[in-house]
């Protein structure tokens, strides 16, 4: 079996719709106009392929993406101290569950964002119970801060996880003007361009 990771593309778009709202109870569901914009204003959002079919995504918010999820909203109030990265959703393929999609993706978010955020942060239902999902994100170091209900009265979890190695890079690189030096995804050129592009439009 041969895992292969990649920046999402829009024409993945209508097979990501059906693989979120086939997830099960654990995702929230989502309508095609809500998912383009994720991927528009998503910092991180990434596919898993299994021989060339969709397993898997995951996606990454920052602070200043322009999303009104709660939970989302939630990390914009209490996670004052610099960025952080937040999980939106984790989506494997029932077809391809059991076989480590899911770490592989986390191993790659999480490498991905101990350079460049200070907490990586996530929500888990709670209500019902998400038992998978506390297990995986407890085992790995994330701890609650914090309890909410969403509109539709499910419990949720927020989690957080300091990224220690960020304090490196932040010391070594970002103070001192080398930022030049650390990796960028291409997606993030763009959405660097994008930005940029919509700043030029908003003054003209």
């Amino acid at each position: 079996m041969t895992i292969a990771l990649r920046d999402i593309e829009p024409s993945d778009l209508e097979e990501v719709l059906k693989l979120n709202n086939s997830a099960g109870k654990s995702i929230v569901p989502i309508e095609i106009g809500r998912l383009t914009q994720l991927e528009q204003v998503a910092r991180y959002f990434r596919v898993a392929e299994v021989n060339g079919q969709l397993a898997g995504i995951l996606v990454g918010l920052s602070r200043e993406a322009e999303y009104d999820s709660p939970n989302f909203s939630w990390f914009k109030e209490h996670c004052e101290d610099g960025g952080f990265l937040y999980i939106d959703r984790v989506v494997v393929s029932s077809r391809f569950r059991r076989h480590g999609i899911g770490r592989v993706l986390y191993c790659d978010v999480l490498s991905f964002a101990e350079v460049r955020f200070p907490v990586l942060s996530c929500e888990v239902f709670i209500e019902p119970r998400d038992d998978v999902s506390l297990i995986f994100f407890g085992t790995n170091d994330f701890t609650e801060v914090g309890q909410q209900a969403l509109p539709n009265n499910r419990q949720v979890s927020l989690m957080t996880k300091p990224l220690k190695p960020y304090e490196y890079v932040k010391e070594s690189y970002l103070d001192s003007g080398r930022r030049a030096q650390l990796p960028v995804y291409a997606r993030e050129d763009r959405l660097s361009a994008g930005r940029r592009d919509w700043t030029d439009r908003k003054s003209a």
